[in-house]
Formats: C-alpha cells, structure tokens, sequence
C-alpha cells in the first residue's frame, strides 16, 4: 500500500559560488584520470623513457594549468565580480584547448574531454548568469 502523501526530501538553494567550485573540481578530477588513462596508450611510456621532459616543458604544463587547479579556491575566495570575470574567460579558454587537443586521440580521451568540455561550459553559463 502506498502512502497518499509523499514526503519531499530537504533542498536548499545552492549558492553560485558552490556551484563553481564543484564543475571546477570535478574538472580537475576528469583531467586526471584523462591524463592517467593516457599512460596506458601503446607508446607513450615508450616515449616519455626516451625524450624526458625538460624543465621548460614542465613549467609550461604547469602554467597551462594552474589557472583550473586553483579555480575551485579562486571561485570561493573571490569577490563575485572577478570570480564571474575569471569563470568565463578560464572556461573558455580551458574549451577551447580542449578542443584544439582532441583530434587524433584515442575515443576515451575525446569522451572524457567532451565531459570535461560541458562541466566548463556549464560553469561559463552559471558565471554569466550570476544572479544580481
């Protein structure tokens, strides 16, 4: 028998900030396992062993990723109008790299990077939206 009336599980509104900070995180962690998963592509092991990454090389990986490891903080501690400024310009730029990498790579590589392209995208649309 069932009841004639339904009980609502609690909700609360989630604040944008939240919201940001968790597509940034869950960014982060898809670009991981990507990476990760990467290794086990025939070859590129072979290849890391015979041409070892520079100094350089590793700078400029740190670089081009810094900006989404720390957007998960960054989209917590910011005021909200650079937060938004931040959100909008890292997510599409994040997209577009995204996009620009995907060609040539295996499929769990281009699903994994279609995901991690909507959670941004995602958090680009919520940043735009920020409510007044």
């Amino acid at each position: 028998m069932h009841a004639t009336t339904t009980r609502r599980l609690e909700d609360f509104k989630v604040p944008v900030k939240l919201k940001l900070a968790g597509l940034w995180t869950s960014v982060m962690v898809c670009y991981l396992y990507n990476d990760y998963f990467n290794l086990y592509v025939p070859g590129t092991l072979r290849s890391m062993l015979d041409r070892p990454a520079t100094q350089g090389m590793l700078l400029g990986y740190m670089a081009m990723t810094i900006g989404a490891c720390l957007m998960p903080a960054l989209s917590l501690l910011l005021k909200p109008a650079p937060s938004r400024w931040l959100n909008i310009v890292l997510g599409l730029a994040y997209t577009v790299i995204l996009i620009l990498l995907m060609p040539g790579t295996w499929l769990f590589y281009q699903a994994m990077s279609a995901v991690e392209i909507v959670l941004q995208l995602i958090a680009v649309w919520y940043a735009w939206r920020w409510p007044r």
